[in-house]
């Protein structure tokens, strides 16, 4: 008998990590959250809403009832929105076998408490689950993982056999796995840059070019890079998969919700219609709350997160927050980190 692994959240993300574990492995769970859709994905073996066009192989065995997905589930992957994240562990701890092993792969940081989703499993989940939480983050688009286009993520836990397990657990010939020590960084990365995907879509919106997205993406990570330092994370982290890595993909790809959500608004939408015209979760809007009233608490200064929470949530023109980026007082660009000499 293999691992019991269960996946809980049917998105995008979810069903394209069952597919591949299901192909590694045999068999894996997936929770979908409706049961009449459920009903429909068992029916048509594809999940038509959230990653048409990808079937899904016979290992994967679809549950409606939470309790039956996880009992005796020995590896549980948490892939819903960022902003669920409490209501599914506090619906999990019930239900989790005691030596189970929690993945976090939910990208974003909780609207409100400005937490990062290990943080918001440790409140919710049994203190005996603390050192047995990992993340699992990267430049991962669901419709290329989904269909074995060569990938790369990384493991985050401070347990480096633990890590090495989810390792071996997940990687397979198209999706190459590296770990790290350095959780706060890797939730950190994965979460932000959001907020830079949906300043890079805002540039596209506007008709600007290469050269704004690259300003963007390069000045986007010195500020990723602030505040994950000042919640103790290593400045390294954000130059390997989990920052810049991601940062790339989320910022350029044709996949990117985020990116597409931006450029809409920079097109003229409000945030309100933008959100209605999808069924996708756009983590970054949230996360953008979150991090711009982290970054004033802690006195980091992230002013393309500013610009983007003033564009989304106090009416500013996006042309305006564009011209004052371009306009602050100059500066070095080794002053960006602290401590540098």
């Amino acid at each position: 008998m293999g691992t019991a692994i269960c996946v809980v959240g049917a998105g995008g993300w979810g069903t394209a990590l069952a597919i591949l574990l299901a192909q590694k492995h045999g068999q894996v769970r997936l929770w979908v959250r409706n049961p009449e859709y459920a009903k429909e994905m068992a029916a048509r073996r594809e999940n038509s809403l959230y990653l048409p066009g990808v079937q899904l192989p016979p290992g994967v065995q679809l549950f409606s009832d939470l309790g039956q997905a996880l009992t005796g589930a020995e590896v549980v992957v948490s892939a819903v929105p960022a902003q669920a994240t409490r209501e599914l562990a506090r619906r999990m701890r019930d239900f989790l076998a005691p030596e189970a092993v929690v993945v976090s792969v939910s990208k974003g940081l909780e609207k409100g408490t400005h937490q990062r989703m290990t943080e918001v499993l440790k409140e919710e989940l049994p203190s005996r689950f603390h050192s047995r939480l990992v993340v699992l983050s990267g430049p991962n688009h669901a419709e290329e993982v989904a269909r074995n286009i060569p990938s790369a993520t990384v493991v985050a836990s401070h347990d480096r056999a633990l890590a090495r397990k989810i390792q071996e657990l997940f990687m397979t010939p198209s999706f190459r796995i590296y770990t790290n020590a350095d959780v706060v960084g890797v939730e950190t990365g994965g979460a932000l840059k959001n907020i830079i995907a949906l300043a890079s879509g805002i540039s596209d919106g506007l008709g600007f070019g290469d050269n704004t997205k690259a300003a963007l993406m390069t000045r986007g990570l010195a500020e990723i890079t602030r505040l994950g330092m000042s919640m103790g994370a290593h400045p390294l982290t954000f130059v390997g998969l989990s920052g810049m890595g991601d940062l790339i993909a989320t910022c350029t790809s044709k996949h990117s919700r985020n990116a597409r959500a931006g450029k809409e608004i920079g097109q003229g939408k409000k945030l309100e219609e933008v959100l209605a015209g999808t069924r996708m979760v756009v983590e970054g809007v949230w996360t953008t709350v979150a991090a711009y009233e982290l970054a004033r608490q802690r006195g980091v200064e992230m002013p393309i997160t500013e610009k983007v929470y003033q564009v989304l949530f106090a009416g500013q023109n996006p042309r305006e927050a564009v011209s004052h980026l371009m306009e602050r007082d100059p500066t070095f660009e080794e002053a960006s980190y602290p401590g540098y000499t």
